[in-house]
C-alpha cells in the first residue's frame, strides 16, 4: 500500500458501525482518497465476517488499495479479515497502535471500534493509517515469514526460547541491540 498518492479505500461496517460509517467516508474523501462504500446501510443485525471478507477480497483482488472496517470493538472484523491470505488487519484504538500497524506491520485494513472510540480518535487513526509508510527492513523479514506460513510453506524454525540455544541467541541479539544503541 503506497501512501504517496490518492488511494481507493474500501469502507464498510456491520450494523454497529452504521452511524459512524458516513463520517469515515467523509474523512477519507477529505484526505484526498477515493472511498468505496461497501455498506451496510441499516441497523438490522448482520454477520461481521461477511462484511470483513467482502472488503478483504477487494484488496486482495486489487480493486481497492486498503480498507477501513467498523464494528462494535473492531476485534471481530480484524479476526475475520485476517483469515483472507494477503490481508493484515489491525484493530487500533489510538495513534500509536495505528502508526505501528502501518510502520511495523504493513497493515492494509484498519479495524476500528464504532462504539468505544470518539470521533476525534477515529479521525486521527484514519489520517495516520493513510499517511504512514511501512518501514521495511527487519519488519519485512517478519512479514515474509507470515506470508510463507499463509502459503503453506513452513518458515525456518526458531529454537524454543527456553532452550540453551534459544537463550544463547537472545543474549547475542541483546548484545547487538545494545551495541547499535551505543552508536
Amino acid at each position: 500500500m503506497g501512501v504517496c498518492c490518492s488511494m481507493k479505500v474500501a469502507v464498510a461496517s456491520d450494523h454497529r458501525g452504521v452511524k459512524i460509517r458516513p463520517r469515515v467516508i467523509e474523512i477519507v474523501r477529505h484526505l484526498g482518497h477515493e472511498p468505496v462504500d461497501y455498506g451496510v446501510d441499516h441497523p438490522s443485525p448482520v454477520d461481521y465476517p461477511d462484511v470483513a471478507f467482502t472488503v478483504a477480497r477487494t484488496i486482495v483482488d486489487g480493486k481497492c488499495d486498503c480498507g477501513i472496517l467498523l464494528c462494535g470493538t473492531g476485534v471481530g472484523m480484524a479476526i475475520a479479515a485476517n483469515k483472507v491470505p494477503g490481508i493484515i488487519a489491525a484493530t487500533c484504538h489510538d495513534e500509536i497502535t495505528t502508526e505501528l500497524s502501518r510502520r511495523h506491520n504493513d497493515a492494509n485494513i484498519l479495524c476500528l471500534s464504532a462504539e468505544l472510540l470518539g470521533e476525534r480518535t477515529i479521525e486521527r487513526a484514519i489520517e495516520i493509517f493513510l499517511t504512514t509508510e511501512f518501514e521495511g527492513g527487519r519488519h519485512a523479514r517478519r512479514l515474509n515469514k507470515i506470508r510463507q506460513y499463509e502459503q503453506g510453506r513452513k518458515p525456518p524454525e526458531m529454537p524454543l526460547l527456553d532452550s540453551a540455544e534459544g537463550k544463547a541467541r537472545q543474549q547475542v541479539a541483546g548484545k547487538e541491540q545494545r551495541g547499535r544503541a551505543a552508536l
